[in-house]
């Protein structure tokens, strides 16, 4: 991790909030680490990074952000190692993802030193609340917003980044019954789909709900063109196992070059599984199917890691998946990726950042 050559103040809370957490009894997103870190751009540079206790921030009503979207935010994970240590899993591409976020909505990139001397800093304070438990872990979020008190489109000239943090364990607690959609789009060619902006997500709540409603979790998004070739899944990367082969579509600029995607496909192909970025179509997912060719499916992300999809809706049918248990890839896959984060098995990819305490 990076040594420390930026003073960052630090102000400790008075009092823990840890007693309020059961790390045996985990909600996603609900309960909040005592510390962030924040910083803030103005004058033409980032400024004056501490960490202060996790709390409310103060905005104008004007604040730009509130009314013109220019937000992005990350998703990482920090996990206990077996012998106790904090392990943070691939920081650095989070933080380069970030920043092309920040490029793409006008924002100015920040700085590997505040970003990787900040997190190690907030994850030294608050270091006793990365879980124990299997299966959970510290999810960490970075995020960058305008805070201009301006009414007028533009680019605001000030900015906040921070990070803060929450214990979490599965993110999904059951496999996925997912429909392929045809008629909304989350992203198109040209815009801001390989960006995590906040926009993007929000876009994306309508016709999700509409789809819980029918009583699907998520959506599998479609090309804006012809709605032919498959995208995402939900706020995921999707990927088919099709007679022995791990097919994914292709990062582009209406999918999101997510960390955990490459993370698998880079253990798929070490552990000898054919693997193939290209384009895919729904006609091929349901052929697949009806072969008895399609053999797994399932999203990527940091929230989930591997989400298994059990069915796929596509026009009133609903296509049943082979059991989990089943599933030889993804089990795999999922299996050494955890023991690597966990620091159980070898990491000769270099991802994982010891945090030194």
């Amino acid at each position: 991790m990076s040594t420390d050559t930026l003073t960052i103040a630090t102000q400790p809370v008075a009092t823990s909030r840890i007693s309020e957490l059961d790390f045996n009894n985990i909600e996603f997103g609900k309960i909040f680490s005592d510390h962030m870190l924040v910083a803030d751009f103005k004058n033409g540079a980032w400024q004056n990074p501490e960490i202060v206790p996790y709390g409310n921030m103060s905005l104008s009503p004007a604040t730009s952000a509130i009314h013109y979207g220019q937000a992005i935010f990350e998703g990482m994970k920090a996990y206990r190692g077996i012998n106790g240590d904090i392990l943070l899993f691939r920081p650095y591409d989070n933080f380069h993802r970030l920043n092309i976020s920040a490029e793409r909505m006008c924002i100015p990139p920040i700085s590997e030193e505040i970003f990787m001397q900040g997190l190690e800093q907030l994850l030294r304070i608050d270091a006793a609340w990365v879980p124990p438990t299997a299966g959970s872990a510290l999810y960490i979020r970075p995020f960058m917003f305008a805070t201009d008190d301006f009414i007028g489109v533009r680019p605001s000239s000030n900015y906040r980044f921070a990070i803060f943090s929450c214990p979490v364990a599965a993110y999904y607690s059951a496999p996925l019954r997912v429909a392929i959609e045809t008629n909304y789009v989350r992203s198109a060619e040209g815009g801001a789909g390989f960006a995590k902006a906040a926009g993007n997500y929000g876009a994306a709540m309508y016709p999700a709900r509409q789809m819980q409603e029918k009583g699907y979790h998520q959506l599998i998004w479609t090309d804006h063109k012809e709605h032919k070739y498959i995208e995402e899944s939900g706020t995921m990367n999707v990927m088919f196992v099709i007679d022995g082969v791990l097919v994914t579509p292709a990062v582009s600029s209406t999918i999101l070059a997510g960390i955990t995607r490459d993370s698998v496909l880079t253990l798929a192909r070490d552990m000898g599984y054919k693997v193939e970025e290209r384009r895919v179509s729904v006609d091929e997912v349901v052929a697949a199917h009806k072969a008895g060719k399609l053999q797994e499916a399932f999203g990527t992300g940091t929230a989930a890691t591997i989400a298994q999809i059990a069915t796929i809706n596509y026009n009133g049918e609903d296509l049943d998946l082979p059991a989990i248990e089943s599933r030889e890839v993804s089990n795999r896959v999922a299996a050494e990726l955890d023991k690597i984060k966990t620091g159980q098995a070898p990491d000769p990819y270099n991802w994982v950042q010891k945090i030194s305490l």
